[in-house]
Parts: structure tokens; sequence; C-alpha cells
């Protein structure tokens, strides 16, 4: 799937923030079940949706988005 590292890097910056998938689908005011479809690289993230991600945990929208293409 396209979307599979920008799904591994949500799932990652979730749990190394310390938050369970419910916890972080309560605080951005979604359901379980679109977080986890992001999380796995079944659905296409929405670019508002990954600001408010990157805002909850407390880190940029470049450093959830950027692949490891263009890190060096």
């Amino acid at each position: 799937m396209e979307y599979q590292q920008l799904a591994s890097r949500v799932r990652a910056f979730r749990k190394l923030k310390g938050y369970t998938q419910q916890q972080l689908a309560e605080k951005l005011e979604i359901s379980v079940a679109v977080l986890g479809s992001l999380e796995r690289g079944t659905r296409k993230p929405d670019p508002k949706l990954l600001e408010r991600i990157s805002n909850t945990l407390g880190i940029s929208y470049e450093e959830l988005t950027e692949t490891a293409a263009v890190r060096h």
C-alpha cells in the first residue's frame, strides 16, 4: 500500500508519546476505526488530520510526514 510508511510513522509516534489508539482518537475527536485504518495504511491520509495528529503529539508536520528517501 502506498501509505504504509506514513502509517508506520503515525503508529510509531503515537506509541512513543504513550498514547493508545483509543486515547489518541478521543483527543482528535475521531473514531478508533479511522485512526486504525490510517495506521494500517488503508486510508488516504487527510493533510488536515495529519496536522491535528502532529499538533496533538507535539511534533512538526514535517517530522510526521517526512519519508526515508528524504532523510540522510
